[in-house]
């Protein structure tokens, strides 16, 4: 009972985030940057300050496709123009359900992670639902006797 118990508890932002591993500079071009999302089967990119090497914002898939929308060409405009500053970040230690009415409440499909050491992942939309619906789909396991 216990154990079953466990595997109900909700997760945390920790056990389902993903290092922010692709990075672009915030004098890039947008077509970099939907080059770099393409290769690394990613949807967002961490922008880093190229004086500093530290996290400046966030430019997503959306944020692309809006540009393009509005007639930007992504091989002149720049990731500074696009990017979001200063974005809603999210500790390791917050629960799936608080993520996901975060996302909801402000339109967002990413949220960044930090930790004790500062920025540590970043999670999207599909990681928050594939963690909300996990438990119902694994259940009940296969080979389990059902009390009657």
């Amino acid at each position: 009972m216990s154990e079953q118990a466990n595997a109900a508890a909700p997760a945390t932002a920790a056990d389902i985030m993903r290092p922010p591993l692709t990075t672009v500079e915030q004098a890039d071009h947008v077509a970099a940057a939907a080059y770099l999302m393409k290769h690394a089967g990613t949807t967002a990119l961490m922008v880093l300050d190229a004086r500093t090497g530290q996290p400046a914002g966030i430019i997503t898939e959306a944020d692309i496709a809006h540009a393009v929308a509005d007639g930007k060409d992504v091989n002149s405009t720049r990731i500074h123009d696009l990017m979001t500053t200063h974005p809603t970040v999210i500790s390791t230690t917050t629960s799936v359900r608080d993520a996901a009415k975060v996302m909801t409440s402000g339109h967002f499909r990413h949220l960044l992670v930090v930790g004790d050491a500062g920025l540590v992942g970043i999670v999207d939309i599909t990681d928050v639902c594939r963690a909300l619906l996990e438990p119902d789909v694994s259940r009940p396991p296969t080979g389990t006797a059902q009390p009657g």
